[in-house]
């Protein structure tokens, strides 16, 4: 492996000088507090022990939206937060945040989903975005309804609603997210795991010479109850998972925004309840919906979402206990989908044979023992359990810019209150500036994959941090999930890296496989026969 001048450069600037704050995790949220941090004038450092937006951040349905659903459980709180919030993240990231209009169908017997409970709700659903939503809701009538969708299924049809949300690319928001972040200062390295932390008195830590021993400088660890003073300090070990090596770094505040991986690191006190939710692409030729189609089981809502040649099918949720780096799209999981989607739609008669790639992903929720996962809230928590560590979890995508806020303003109060931060920090931009300039995200960053060429693997190997060859197929470009014959082009992505990156041809052996063994975990072989996934003739 080569990983490149850019990475030793970020690995010995995380360890120069104690930096301000240091996040461990690079998902959305992760990103998204490294960016407000660094836009007001913090030192700021982040390591992601797997590439960036590895977990749930490339894994969601890809959508923005305030949540429908949690509206007819009454959580209009929020709904009008994540509601605001789709609208910033449209306004900043104007090339990743698309409107995206829903069909939402109602049937004659369903007592879940009425259809004037519903014109009454989409109608609340403008306003709480304060009146200025993606698009105008309406309702059709059956008539227009078969019109727009006339595959959809017609027998007991008493009309829809139409309603707007956004669309987004989650892992394009991430890294363009953490792009941002390192244009204004920050400090990010992925492959990059954090082991351990200690506080010590700020007067021990001497200078990094690049190991972490909290016996080498003789520092006083502190009580994990005792209150925080100005010459405290977290000394934190971190192990660059590619070379092997261990780097000692000091941070005056360490947040832990690991997602699935919050609950098991050193010092956290999070309480996790993950859930799992699958989807499926399939050519949008077998299933040409217009625009989103909402399908119902009971209470839950699934989508049938459009993605340029491509149609996407999700979501599920289930209590997760299993490996968190390996998660699957299980056959079951898979039959679900293709089951709830042939009742919607029994003309199509999809099977498994007409899925193109799937991907399994977990939700990090606030720890709730009771109810169902589709019933637990999607709010956020942040917590300051002992002196400089902070744990935020819960959330959505759609609210990750508004945790990030929230953080970052904690922080600011707890470091002047110590009089260590710098003089003059400034106030949280990140709702009004751009994340990135037109000029870098265009024909590199977008909803739909790029062009299949050299030239953005080039780029994202000199400038976005890719590594391995699972870094570009399935989070820089999506080629992976967008593309049938993406083992076809996975070799010829690895013969551009092996030319950009030094690999010999054993390295170039080892990441095709790694990313044939990625591709094949992520979508469980059937057990059964796809005729049982078809509706009754």
């Amino acid at each position: 492996m080569k990983p490149g001048p850019q990475r030793a450069d970020s690995l010995q600037a995380l360890t120069q000088s104690p930096l301000e704050v240091l996040i461990i995790g690079g998902g959305i949220v992760g990103a998204g507090i490294a960016r407000d941090a660094a836009m007001r004038g913090l030192k700021v450092g982040l390591v992601e022990q797997h590439d960036f937006a590895f977990g749930t951040s490339s894994r969601s349905s890809r959508l923005l939206h305030g949540g429908l659903r949690y509206l007819a459980q009454g959580r209009l709180g929020l709904v009008r937060e994540a509601s605001l919030e789709k609208m910033i993240l449209h306004h900043i990231a104007p090339h990743l945040v698309e409107p995206l209009p829903f069909i939402f169908p109602t049937y004659r017997g369903n007592v879940d989903w009425r259809l004037w409970q519903l014109q009454i709700g989409v109608k609340l659903y403008d306003l709480l975005c304060g009146g200025r939503n993606l698009g105008r809701s309406t309702w059709l009538h059956s008539e227009e309804v078969m019109r727009k969708v006339p595959t959809l299924r017609t027998a007991n049809l008493t009309g829809a609603v139409r309603y707007y949300d956004g669309f987004t690319n989650d892992a394009r928001l991430t890294l363009d997210t953490l792009r941002s972040a390192a244009g204004s200062g920050a400090t990010l390295v992925n492959y990059c795991r954090f082991k351990d932390a200690v506080r010590i008195d700020e007067g021990a830590t001497g200078s990094s010479s690049g190991s972490f021993s909290s016996s080498s400088s003789n520092p006083k660890p502190q009580s994990r109850h005792e209150h925080n003073a100005a010459g405290a300090i977290w000394n934190c070990e971190i192990q660059d998972v590619l070379a092997g090596k261990t780097y000692a770094v000091f941070a005056r505040t360490v947040v832990n925004a690991a997602g699935p991986w919050a609950d098991g690191l050193p010092h956290s006190a999070v309480k996790l309840r993950v859930t799992k939710g699958i989807h499926l692409v399939v050519e949008r030729r077998r299933l040409p919906v217009p625009e989103t189609v909402v399908m119902t089981e009971g209470k839950r809502i699934l989508f049938a979402i459009p993605w340029g040649e491509r149609t996407i099918l999700g979501t599920t949720d289930t209590d997760y206990n299993g490996p968190l780096d390996e998660v699957t799209a299980e056959a079951a999981d898979i039959g679900y989908i293709l089951q709830i989607t042939n009742q919607f739609f029994p003309e199509v008669r999809l099977s498994t044979a007409d899925v193109i790639s799937a991907w399994a992903g977990l939700r990090p929720l606030v720890a709730d023992p009771g109810g169902r996962p589709s019933d637990i809230s999607r709010s956020h928590e942040i917590k300051n359990p002992e002196p400089g560590w902070w744990d935020v979890t819960g959330g959505k995508l759609t609210t990750y810019r508004l945790m990030a806020e929230q953080v970052v303003d904690q922080i600011v109060i707890s470091l002047k209150k110590l009089a260590v931060s710098p003089p003059a920090v400034a106030p949280c931009r990140t709702a009004m500036e751009p994340l990135l300039p037109a000029s870098d995200t265009q024909n590199i960053s977008g909803i739909l994959p790029p062009e299949f060429c050299r030239r953005v693997v080039q780029h994202y190997c000199a400038h976005e941090w890719a590594v391995h060859l699972e870094d570009v197929m399935v989070r820089r470009t999506s080629w992976y999930q967008y593309h049938r014959d993406a083992a076809l082009k996975a070799e010829q992505v690895a013969d551009w890296m092996s030319d950009l990156l030094g690999w010999p041809q054993a390295q170039r052996a080892a990441e095709l496989q790694h990313y044939h063994n990625f591709a094949r975990g992520q979508q469980e072989a059937p057990a059964a026969s796809s005729a049982e996934n078809l509706p009754p003739e």
